[in-house]
């Protein structure tokens, strides 16, 4: 009994090492990341560009780093992940903290795609070695703190931007110490020789019954709360408020979504994921219609917030999770499905809001957002729950 407890502790330890490892690599990926678009002004100022041309940029990332991110987990399956995992926050930084010192904007974007390959690479990466880390009874859990790394990051990314264009190589060695602390703490995980390795047939059935429908309901979730926060400041700007409550906004969204993802994931261990991917989704609709038409001079719009964000984003990680669970052979791949791919296909369809907006006015474009929370929750409905697994 005293030897199986004493291997047994090592064996946590270094569980619980590789996942707070991937969990520093994830906050400090999604902090370059963050950087971009408060850096867009700075950024047209010094290239003498359009805001067409800068909000290339911005399209660049979002390919390179998120809907290319399936493709981006095969090739992490067909080679050692622990270099994948490594090597994304150090590609990260390095291509977004010298964006000040391009010779010119084709260079520029050249940097901007080599930091989205870096965390295109990094993020199927982190969470599989976190999904095959955490222990079966606490899978959401950790997973939620994995998501939550990165969301902190993405708060932090602003005030990185804040020193300015010329200033942010400072932050460069950050992401190759974190690469480095990354390659040393987690184990190799390259394919097994005289495996068979996975044909593009075998990839193309991960798609298919419940995760294509996961996958919806995540696109449909993820337009839903892209379509708020981009309307957001036109909203507050019409009702008489301007940037500074609109941040404050923004900010508990943020702060909420790491909270309501923890929740979710710890919620997610007791009851099944399928019921909190449905409850939270369908709970969400009556309140985010509330807070559409609320604004920050009621004592309730702070709060209210707070409440709506962790209810949307409790799904996150949740998602993921089931994912991986569905297919447990292709953890990574199935973790970009739900990660990269499905936010970045709902960014490419956030334009329609534009247009909507452009049409008949920011709340009722952000109502139509709202909208599609009930599709989605239909479509958490019909999922079948997983199986608990190792992986």
């Amino acid at each position: 009994m005293q030897a199986r407890q004493a291997v047994s502790v090592p064996a946590t330890r270094a569980a619980v090492s590789v996942a707070l490892a991937v969990t520093l690599g994830h906050f400090i990926n999604d902090a370059y990341g963050g950087m971009l678009t408060p850096l867009a002004p700075a950024i047209r100022s010094q290239y003498r560009v359009s805001i067409a041309a800068v909000t290339l940029l911005a399209s660049v990332f979002s390919l390179t780093s998120s809907v290319l991110q399936p493709l981006l987990g095969v090739i992490g399956e067909r080679f050692d992940r622990r270099v994948m995992a490594a090597a994304g926050p150090a590609l990260t930084g390095l291509g977004l903290t010298f964006m000040g010192y391009a010779p010119h904007f084709g260079i520029l974007m050249l940097l901007v795609a080599l930091a989205g390959f870096g965390s295109g690479f990094f993020h199927p990466a982190g969470a599989a070695y976190t999904a095959r880390s955490s222990p079966l009874h606490v899978r959401g859990l950790w997973a939620s703190i994995f998501s939550a790394g990165g969301t902190a990051g993405m708060a932090l990314g602003p005030v990185f931007a804040g020193v300015g264009l010329h200033a942010l190589p400072i932050f460069a060695p950050i992401g190759l110490i974190v690469g480095v602390v990354s390659y040393l703490i987690t184990p190799s995980d390259r394919p097994v020789a005289g495996v068979k390795r996975p044909t593009l047939p075998d990839y193309l059935g991960i798609f298919r019954g419940p995760l294509l429908r996961l996958w919806a309901m995540a696109v449909l979730r993820s337009l839903a709360s892209m379509g708020y926060t981009a309307m957001l400041p036109f909203i507050l700007l019409a009702r008489g408020f301007g940037a500074r409550e609109t941040g404050i906004t923004l900010a508990v969204f943020s702060v909420a979504s790491a909270v309501g993802g923890i929740v979710g994931g710890r919620l997610s261990d007791r009851i099944g994921r399928i019921p909190v991917l449905r409850n939270a989704t369908l709970a969400t609709i009556p309140l985010f219609a509330l807070l559409i038409f609320s604004s920050p001079s009621q004592w309730f719009f702070y709060p209210l917030t707070f409440v709506v964000a962790a209810l949307v984003n409790a799904s996150i990680p949740v998602g993921v999770v089931t994912a991986q669970e569905y297919a447990p052979e292709h953890v990574a791949v199935a973790s970009s499905v739900m990660m990269g791919f499905s936010w970045g296909f709902a960014g490419l369809l956030i334009v329609l809001v534009g247009l909507l907006a452009d049409a008949v006015g920011p709340v009722i474009a952000a109502l139509a957002s709202l909208s599609l929370l009930v599709p989605s929750a239909f479509l958490a409905a019909s999922l079948p729950e997983p199986e608990k697994r190792r992986f």
